[in-house]
C-alpha cells in the first residue's frame, strides 16, 4: 500500500497498565516518576501525544481538535473499555440555512435537513442535521412543504449502505437554524449536527461560511 501510515503510541496508557502490578508503588507516582523527561527521549517518527493536568493548557487543544482525552493518573488501562476516563468534545453552534430534507425511512417523515452557508459566491451545503425525535420527523413535513420549490433528485449513496440513495427536496432559502456540532473538515460539518432552535429572527443571508473558521 502506497503512501505512509500514522499511528500513535499511547506511552500514558502503558505506564498507566503496569503501574503497581508488582509492588505497592502509589500509581500516580510511578507514572509520574517514568514519565518524566519522556519527551526527551521519544524522537520521530514516534509521537509523544500531549498531556497537562492543568485546565487552561488543555483548552487550546479543544481549538484545533475533535476533542480531548481526561483521564485518572491512578487509572489502569483496559483494553476496549473507558474506565476512569471520558472523551470531551469541543461543542460548537453556528446558523446555517435549511437547503432542503431528506426523507426518512419511514413514510411521511424527515430524516435530515440540508445545512447551507452563504459565500461570496452563493449559498453552498455544508452538512446536514441529525438526531429528531419521533415525533419531531412525523411533524416536520407538513412545515416544510411551504417552502418547497417542487425540485427533486437523488443525491450520492449512504457511506454505510452503498445501494441506498439518498432522496433530496429542495426548499427555499428562508428558513434558519441554529445548530450545534464538534467538527468540521474542509469546510464541512463532520458529524451530523443537532437542532438547538429555529431562528425565525436571523435573515438567511447573514449566515456565512466565516462562522466554520471561528
Amino acid at each position: 500500500m502506497a503512501g505512509v501510515i500514522e499511528a500513535i503510541l499511547f506511552l500514558g496508557e502503558f505506564l498507566a497498565a503496569t503501574a503497581g502490578t508488582d509492588d505497592d508503588t502509589d500509581a500516580t507516582q510511578f507514572i509520574a516518576s517514568h514519565a518524566l523527561g519522556l519527551e526527551t527521549r521519544v524522537d520521530k517518527p514516534v509521537d509523544l501525544t500531549p498531556a497537562t493536568e492543568d485546565p487552561a493548557e488543555a483548552e487550546p487543544w479543544l481549538q484545533g481538535a475533535e476533542g480531548v482525552i481526561a483521564k485518572r493518573q491512578e487509572a489502569r488501562y483496559c483494553p476496549g473499555e473507558r474506565v476512569g476516563m471520558v472523551k470531551i468534545k469541543r461543542v460548537r453552534t453556528i446558523d446555517a440555512v435549511v437547503m432542503g430534507w431528506r426523507p426518512g425511512k419511514e413514510e411521511g417523515t424527515v430524516g435530515s435537513l440540508i445545512l447551507g452557508l452563504y459565500t461570496d459566491d452563493g449559498l453552498h451545503e455544508v452538512g446536514h442535521t441529525s438526531g429528531f425525535r419521533a415525533a419531531e420527523k412525523r411533524e416536520l413535513p407538513a412545515r416544510l412543504a411551504q417552502y418547497e420549490t417542487g425540485r427533486r433528485g437523488m443525491g450520492e449513496p449512504s457511506r454505510w449502505a452503498n445501494e441506498r440513495e439518498l432522496e433530496w427536496i429542495e426548499l427555499r432559502p428562508e428558513l434558519v437554524v441554529e445548530v450545534m456540532f464538534d467538527h468540521t473538515s474542509n469546510g464541512r460539518i463532520r458529524h451530523g449536527a443537532k437542532i438547538a432552535r429555529w431562528r425565525e429572527d436571523k435573515p438567511p443571508q447573514e449566515c456565512r461560511i466565516e462562522q466554520l473558521d471561528q
